[in-house]
């Protein structure tokens, strides 16, 4: 079994400063996130968390879009830091702390109306999964909702390795290859790429996952592509990746 922990610690202490930016930049700045946020709305006066914030893209804009509060989390105490210092640059009230997903007792019983995991899940294996979706319902609000995002498990088998978004898998192996570590890359516009990691389940072991921490409503699903507004924009750079399943953005509610 991998130490995924450590291997996440190691990889975003290392490269936290190449993640700090203030408008969109990597390929899923474009091609997930802000679908993701707007799935978040309304924000109005709701308390959020954060999880998996890296160094606080998304928190900031979940505090700009109106929550009332924001918490940040992360494993990589650099990753803080670079929020941490943003957030002294600009306050806006987000309170940031190094910690893991799969233990949240910091937290009380029904204490968030909204938890958001942006590519958190890819970095943990199946039990860990289920540690922390345990953890997530733990913490939220009847009706409080859960909404995350993860590389669709689909999309390592369906291309190779290569400009501009790829995880290396080994071959085929969509069931067998389960809980096993694979590095990728994401690249972004300038032409600078930043190194990630896939911890590959299938959609039955996230389904699984949420159905064991009861999380029992019908999901909402988005299945997340290039679109012609990317095309668009710069075609370059998005039609490598046209017409391929990239990510999903899943939204449950307790």
């Amino acid at each position: 079994m991998v130490n995924s922990k450590n291997s996440t610690i190691n990889l975003y202490n290392h490269t936290a400063s190449e993640w700090v930016r203030r408008q969109p930049l990597s390929l899923s700045d474009f091609t997930a996130r802000p679908i993701v946020l707007e799935m978040c709305e309304p924000l109005n006066q709701l308390q959020v968390l954060d999880l998996g914030c890296g160094e606080g893209y998304c928190t900031r804009e979940l505090s700009r879009r109106g929550a009332a509060q924001v918490y940040g989390i992360d494993v990589s105490q650099k990753m803080i830091e670079a929020a941490r210092l943003q957030e002294l640059e600009n306050p806006v009230g987000i309170k940031y702390e190094v910690g893991c997903a799969t233990n949240l007792q910091q937290f009380g019983d029904e204490e968030f109306d909204l938890v958001v995991a942006v590519f958190l899940f890819n970095y943990l294996t199946i039990a860990q999964t289920q540690e922390c979706m345990t953890e997530i319902a733990r913490i939220l609000r009847p009706d409080g909702r859960f909404i995350f995002s993860i590389p669709h498990p689909c999309f390592p088998y369906m291309r190779e390795p290569g400009y501009p978004f790829y995880f290396q898998v080994e071959g085929t192996g969509y069931f067998s290859k389960r809980d096993q570590l694979f590095p990728g890359q994401i690249w972004k516009r300038d032409g600078s790429w930043l190194n990630v990691q896939l911890i590959h389940k299938t959609l039955e072991d996230y389904f699984n996952c949420l159905r064991m921490a009861s999380f029992n409503t019908m999901p909402i699903i988005k299945e997340l592509r290039v679109t012609s507004e990317h095309i668009a924009l710069d075609e370059s750079f998005f039609s490598p990746l046209l017409d391929l399943p990239l990510h999903l953005a899943i939204q449950v509610s307790k």
